[in-house]
């Protein structure tokens, strides 16, 4: 067969193997109303399955031998929101609710892998009367002698299992309850809702919960109720059937609206900050339009109730401490301390598995006398706060309040005034906090912190006698820390789903390649059939013997020796680069670590001849120590930060981990070990918060340091009464470390915490959040603009102050044709590498002019004119 021929049938067979595997991928595909269907007639054979396999509740399970049965929720949704909100319910407060739960909807609904219940002849129209009535027609069928309570539940309502079981152990199911929050519609619907004038309903919303006596002599007139609608409004002739044949109303109760809440801000409910009281007390929140603030929600609730547990955990401490102490045994032998009977009171020693902590700091009695200091220099200070925060220990004594602090004390008073409203319900009254007059706050390292607070709070009687008066109270108040927890963090697991907002952005982001010009794909590569081939080859590759597997075997890396990918952008500065190039021979070069140099190099238009001696250099390390150091020339081209970061990144593979790195930058090899462990894939990237240098001018300088004419007398004996030890040889290793640390202290600098530029992360968990903006230029911000795109996305940003990692000092010079955002910026850091606090003080005090410029001219005006004065005096004498 001619060559020619043979291609031809070649073409005209993979053209048809392409079109049937289209054709029987169009024909196989599941219907996206139904993933268990394979065809339609499959509905015809659909059966009901066991009503309490649906929901998991074994045949033997009754309210008297189980605690799951306590409440059964039936959560009334829609097909639309199956795998949506409904599967956020199911995932979240579903699995600690203290019974089951089950999903309502319309008939052809089906959703693998959740609880549902299609009921028949009901479609998702709205307003939902008809389903929800079947729902309480199917719950007193199935379940009506297995739950004490039942209850009505949207989609969009998140529940708290723990409080609500301890709420409804405190009710009586066996009597007809009707608890929800009452309404009686608005003043304007008031007569189209029918309502007589003892009548209400529970607005369905926020939930309602039933009894099950209500449920037993309500269900069998479902149907009748439903035959005489007077509304459309579904919880309202839920209501009017209540009352007819159960004999009771919704629960009238002021509190009703604070534990079954109802937030009126529409789809923004719950989006915002959720340390509010309302948050902290309700049962029941509703709406949560937006699926995945209920899995934030869920978050939040859990890591409340392990802060409920710690408290718990000191209290249990405390106890054994007291406990202890009455009995004699010595504060040092209570780890060791054995029952009777043989069984030791701490089992677990310090580093083995289910350690319970130190004894003797954790049992610590509250008060705030527990710690006394040995010397007058340890005593630790109370700050002063009003309105502003006073402090001897700070360098400036008045100051506005710091976020950190302001949070802790909201959290704090929030807590405090949860304890004083507790028995609120039982004594028909409510304490609002109102303003925080002035308090006391110090923080002891070893114990925790200690508050005095005056607190200004608003008395509300709103049972019997209704009352609203102001009232003052103290609150000496104490935060015990507990035990250090150290948690191991996956590396190279599957990387997290992405919010849909992250990907739009990273979807619509397309980096312009400054030395590969575009190519459009070719009909095969549309195809990916060069990606099929190697996929099937690889799987081949795969199950063959070692010996005949083909490839380059690259060499995987352990944690402490994963290669570092440094990329440093370059314009001119030749001479802080050879500091640099320095540094990196010292620690990375003659020591062989498993780091690469990626410089993008720019032509600094004032030195062009920098441009050249960078080339040099780089050349000379590399015929010296033959490592990989690579230069993207970028030529002429505008410096840019972001685009040359951009650029470095294309010559790395997407597994590869990237250090983002300026050439004022010093390291050494601690804070390679500290990239590698705090950065990982798919999980978490790591912002170390660097040390920068003040102006060593100002630093070393008399004007910074003292007051003029002031001798500074230096202790020459200090140290003497000092035992001198043998001091160990220091390794080369050792001493290089040395060489590229400085002393962390407030005179020689201050840790950037507004500093994003250094930056360790994956090559691919960069481009999955869509990289830099590169349509900033010039100085600064798009570091800033990635922090927050790595804020919002599901990777965690680690943030922690690192001293191996110094910012050498440079003047920084402020371009006027830059941003306005940018040039304030640039000058914020121009003025915080000044110096510190300290040192403009004791200048300020040596150079008043600089304070009152016109007073001092005033000053000297008079000094001339005295000086003037008493020359005239003297000349008038000397003539006389």
């Amino acid at each position: 067969m001619p060559r020619r021929s043979r291609w031809m049938h070649l073409v005209a067979g993979v053209v048809a193997g392409v079109t049937l595997g289209v054709f029987l991928k169009l024909c196989l595909k599941t219907s996206s109303r139904t993933s268990i269907q394979a065809c339609p007639e499959a509905g015809k054979l659909y059966v009901d399955p066991d009503p309490l396999s649906i929901i998991g509740l074994r045949p033997e399970e009754t309210v008297e031998n189980s605690n799951r049965t306590l409440v059964f929720v039936g959560v009334m949704t829609a097909e639309q929101y199956l795998e949506s909100r409904a599967r956020a319910v199911y995932d979240t407060w579903a699995q600690d609710l203290p019974g089951r739960i089950a999903f309502f909807s319309s008939e052809v609904s089906r959703a693998p892998g959740l609880p549902l219940v299609p009921l028949r002849f009901v479609d998702d129209s709205y307003p939902p009367q008809k389903k929800s009535f079947l729902m309480l027609l199917y719950m007193y069928e199935k379940y009506g002698d297995r739950f004490e309570w039942f209850m009505r539940a949207d989609d969009d309502v998140y529940v708290r299992g723990d409080k609500l079981g301890e709420f409804l152990r405190s009710v009586d199911s066996r009597k007809p309850q009707f608890i929800g929050q009452a309404g009686r519609g608005t003043a304007a619907e008031r007569d189209a809702l029918a309502l007589e004038y003892n009548e209400n309903f529970c607005m369905g919303g926020p939930g309602v919960l039933i009894s099950r006596e209500t449920l037993r002599r309500v269900a069998p007139h479902v149907k009748y109720c439903l035959k005489h609608l007077y509304t459309t409004h579904e919880d309202v002739e839920l209501g009017r059937c209540v009352a007819k044949f159960a004999g009771v109303s919704c629960t009238w109760s002021y509190d009703m609206q604070t534990i079954l809440h109802h937030n009126g801000s529409g789809s923004a409910a719950y989006t915002s900050t959720l340390k509010r009281r309302e948050v902290h007390r309700a049962i029941t929140l509703h709406p949560v339009k937006d699926h995945r603030q209920m899995y934030r929600l869920h978050t939040y609730f859990k890591n409340l109730r392990i802060q409920e547990l710690k408290e718990r955990s000191l209290d249990l401490h405390r106890d054994i401490a007291a406990s202890v102490q009455e009995l004699g045994v010595d504060v040092d032998k209570v780890e060791d301390y054995v029952l009777p009977g043989g069984e030791p009171l701490f089992p677990h020693k310090m580093g083995e598995d289910g350690y319970l902590g130190n004894n003797r700091i954790l049992g610590a009695p509250i008060n705030m006398n527990r710690y006394k200091a040995d010397d007058v220099e340890d005593i630790v200070h109370f700050d002063f706060i009003s309105k502003s925060i006073y402090s001897i220990s700070h360098s400036n004594p008045k100051r506005r309040i710091e976020s950190p602090l302001k949070e802790a004390l909201d959290d704090v008073i929030r807590e405090v005034m949860e304890i004083i409203n507790a028995p609120s319900r039982q004594r028909g009254r409510v304490i609002d906090f109102n303003e925080l007059l002035y308090g006391y706050t110090r923080l002891q390292p070893l114990h925790g912190a200690d508050h005095a607070l005056d607190l200004l709070l608003k008395y509300r009687r709103y049972r019997g006698r209704k009352m609203t008066a102001a009232v003052r109270r103290h609150a000496y108040l104490q935060q015990s820390f507990t035990g250090t927890e150290i948690r191991e963090l996956p590396i190279g697991e599957p990387p997290p789903p992405e919010e849909p907002a992250i990907l739009e952005q990273v979807e619509g982001v397309e980096y312009e390649d400054f030395d590969e010009p575009s190519q459009q794909q070719g009909f095969l590569e549309r195809l990916d059939v060069r990606g099929a081939l190697e996929s099937g080859l690889m799987r081949i590759h795969s199950n063959l013997p070692k010996v005949l597997q083909w490839g380059d075997n690259r060499l995987e890396y352990p944690l402490y020796d994963r290669c570092i990918h440094f990329i440093m952008p370059l314009s001119g500065r030749q001479e802080t680069f050879g500091r640099f190039m320095k540094n990196y021979e010292d620690i990375v070069l003659k020591s062989d670590q498993a780091v690469s140099l990626i410089i993008v190099l720019y032509l600094d238009s004032k030195n062009p001849s920098d441009y050249v001696n960078a080339q040099t250099l780089v050349e000379y390390y590399t015929d010296r120590y033959r490592k990989d150091i690579k230069i993207i020339q970028m030529g002429s081209t505008t410096f840019s930060r972001g685009a040359a970061l951009t650029e470095g990144l294309k010559v790395c593979q997407d597994d590869d981990l990237i250090f983002f790195i300026d050439v004022d930058m010093m390291f050494n090899h601690l804070s390679l070990r500290r990239i590698r462990i705090n950065t990982i894939k798919y999980t978490q990237v790591y912002f170390p918060i660097v040390f920068s240098e003040f102006n060593p001018d100002v630093v070393n300088g008399e004007d910074y340091n003292k007051f003029k004419d002031e001798i500074l007398i230096a202790d020459d004996d200090i140290g003497k009464f000092v035992e001198e030890e043998e001091e160990t040889p220091k390794t080369e290793r050792e001493l290089a470390d040395l060489k590229y640390s400085t002393e962390i202290n407030d005179d020689n600098g201050y840790f950037r915490q507004y500093g994003f530029g250094i930056l360790g992360l994956y090559k691919c968990d960069f481009m999955r959040v869509g990289g830099f903006d590169l349509n900033i230029k010039g100085w600064g911000m798009e570091d800033v603009q990635l922090f927050e795109t790595l804020i919002k996305s599901n990777l965690t940003v680690y943030r922690t102050a690192d001293d191996s990692l110094v910012h050498k000092f440079h003047s920084v010079d402020c371009d006027k044709n830059l941003e306005k955002s940018q040039f304030l910026m640039c000058l914020g850091t121009k003025a915080s590498t000044y110096g510190s606090d300290k040192h403009m003080a004791y200048y300020m005090l040596n150079h008043q002019e600089v304070l009152w410029p016109q007073e001092q001219q005033d000053n000297e005006q008079d000094k001339t004119n005295a000086e003037d004065v008493d020359k005239k005096e003297i000349k008038e004498k000397g003539a006389s």
